[in-house]
């Protein structure tokens, strides 16, 4: 059976709805996601770079996030014909990894928790494919990089595309 690994952030949970809103609220900005296209909050407000990247040190932080759409039917239905892995960075946010456990747990049930990985370089992952929203990711995986679109990525080119849980059904159910 093939694997694929799946990125957490911006691919199955939606950490720029909750970025915006705690900055909006608490910077009294308007910030949208058409303003995000090609860059990420930092970039928009580097000036606030340091109160930008606390909200993610938050302990709990990444417990509410909300589920990307489509992303637990499409991956239970994948499960039936892929072994699939929950892969995300946390070292690069260690104080999330009990949020994003209980995140997983809660949304994801149908996965073994043996299947999450919580690591820093993905390169570390054996999977044929990698769905991430960070092309950087893809730079020393072996398996082919699918990059799943979010407002930051959106001017990177080279890659193989998914703009949504739609397009990632059909890549691999084909």
């Amino acid at each position: 059976m093939k694997r694929i690994a799946i990125d957490m952030d911006e691919v199955i949970a939606d950490i720029v709805d909750k970025h915006l809103e705690l900055y909006n609220r608490d910077f009294q900005d308007n910030v949208t996601l058409i303003d995000m296209h090609g860059k990420k909050l930092r970039d928009l407000r580097p000036h606030l770079i340091h109160e930008i990247q606390s909200y993610l040190a938050q302990p709990g932080f990444f417990r509410d996030l909300k589920v990307i759409e489509g992303s637990q039917e499409v991956i239970q239905e994948l499960s039936e014909h892929y072994e699939i892995f929950i892969t995300t960075a946390a070292m690069e946010v260690p104080s999330s990894f009990t949020a994003k456990y209980e995140w997983l747990k809660q949304h994801f049930p149908f996965l073994s928790d043996m299947n999450f990985v919580f690591c820093g370089d993905k390169s570390i992952i054996r999977a044929d494919y990698l769905i991430d929203d960070n092309a950087r990711h893809f730079t020393r995986f072996t398996g082919q990089g699918i990059l799943f679109s979010a407002p930051h990525n959106m001017h990177e080119t080279g890659y193989v595309r998914v703009n949504n849980w739609i397009e990632v059904r059909n890549y691999f159910m084909k």
